[in-house]
């Protein structure tokens, strides 16, 4: 068991102790990753890190004393909801990543209903099997239910079922923008207007595109509507540390109106301090962070992310093309944003035997269990490492063809 040192060290020598430890870590500077680390290039990582070294010992909590901490916060959330089309009375809080951001949505609808609707007993959100499993985790710590509904044929959520799986203790029903498993957006506007005649909060889940449709649209690309300009959406996440490529942890989430922040809010007084009121579900907050998304943005502005959008999509074109020529594999369609999947249409040639040969080469593979498929989701990093990527995985489908080696499915990776 590790103990406490009787001595300290010098900070060389933990210095070096640290390093070491990341030695069997993936290389996620060489473009390993398909997921995890948002990267560009080591100017803007030199700006997230100065700032967030500026605010390095700040703490969140402290709005009275820290009044620089709170206006950083109010300018990244106005930044924010001005991309994704909050109107005037629209509100949002930072947060420490999508799981906390969804985490408050799913309070304060549930809270909201609670007061407003008379809402009792075990409350239900609706969502497609393809949301994310932060909304399950809140329903958990929340005593609440979630009821995953089937999708379709092309992987978006059905709002016929998400409408029949509605019942008197339902008040939440979801979308994604788009969902992780699959890369694709929900039919938003669709599932709205059933969250409008059925009287429910409706969170759109845009922790992957909040910060990168608004770019790709003004690129041309086709971006469905998603965001507070569909009529019925209540409330949104959007994480900053994916495509806003700011330092980890920094997300939000968005209410329509700042109504609901009195249901977002937790307030306790019954103890000798008096008043103690948070917006998050976190007491101290770095502040580092907060600093950190505020600091990006302003470095970037809206050029800089056109731009990241450009090389991102651009990045995944390429793999498109090349994975596409590759004689027994398939791209899964439809897929937007930044997400490919890809997967075997040859019977000799085995996609979980292609996904440990390509680990074995030091790739990180990301799959989907349903369908088994190989599961990429890209940012600027992978732009160098295109036709390695390609040369690797047209040597290992050759070799799994030629072998008839038949991998096993691992548990499916995040």
């Amino acid at each position: 068991m590790k103990r406490l040192p009787e001595k300290g060290a010098t900070w060389v020598e933990v210095k070096e102790l640290l390093q070491a430890s990341k030695t069997g870590d993936s290389e996620w500077k060489r473009g390993r990753l398909p997921l995890y680390v948002y990267w560009r290039d080591d100017e803007l990582c030199q700006v997230a890190k100065e700032a967030a070294s500026m605010f390095f010992m700040e703490n969140g909590l402290g709005k009275k004393v820290f009044p620089s901490v709170q206006q950083l916060e109010r300018d990244v959330v106005a930044m924010t909801l001005d991309l994704l089309n909050g109107g005037p009375n629209a509100v949002g809080n930072f947060t420490t990543g999508g799981t906390e951001s969804i985490f408050l949505a799913v309070k304060t609808a549930r809270d909201f209903a609670r007061k407003e609707r008379k809402a009792k007993g075990r409350l239900k959100i609706v969502a497609p099997l393809s949301a994310h499993p932060a909304f399950d985790k809140a329903a958990h710590y929340l005593d609440m239910e979630v009821v995953r509904t089937p999708l379709r044929q092309d992987f978006r959520g059905d709002p016929k079922a998400i409408e029949n799986a509605v019942d008197d203790k339902t008040v939440m029903v979801v979308a994604s923008a788009p969902a992780y498993p699959h890369g694709v957006f929900d039919p938003i506007e669709d599932i709205a207007r059933i969250a409008i005649v059925k009287n429910l909060w409706l969170h759109v889940d845009a922790c992957v595109g909040g910060m990168l449709a608004p770019f790709a649209r003004d690129l041309g690309y086709d971006v469905p509507p998603f965001d507070f300009s569909v009529g019925g959406v209540t409330s949104m996440s959007a994480d900053l540390h994916k495509y806003g490529l700011t330092a980890k942890g920094a997300s939000v989430v968005l209410f329509k109106d700042e109504k609901y922040l009195d249901y977002l809010r937790f307030k306790f007084s019954h103890w000798p301090r008096g008043n103690y009121v948070t917006e998050t579900f976190l007491g101290t907050r770095a502040a580092s962070p907060v600093a950190s998304a505020w600091a990006v943005m302003h470095y970037l502005g809206r050029e800089g992310y056109q731009d990241i959008a450009r090389t991102t999509l651009e990045t995944k074109a390429r793999f498109e093309v090349g994975i596409s020529a590759i004689r027994g594999l398939e791209i899964l369609k439809p897929n937007d944003l930044s997400f490919l999947l890809y997967r075997s249409n040859d019977k000799s040639v085995d996609i979980d035997a292609v996904a440990e040969g390509m680990s074995a080469k030091g790739w990180f593979v990301g799959r989907c269990n349903a369908p088994p498929s190989i599961h990429l989701m890209f940012n600027p990093v992978h732009a160098p490492v295109v036709q390695e990527y390609l040369n690797d995985l047209a040597s290992v489908v050759d070799q799994v063809r030629s072998t008839g080696r038949i991998g096993s499915l691992d548990e499916s990776t995040y």
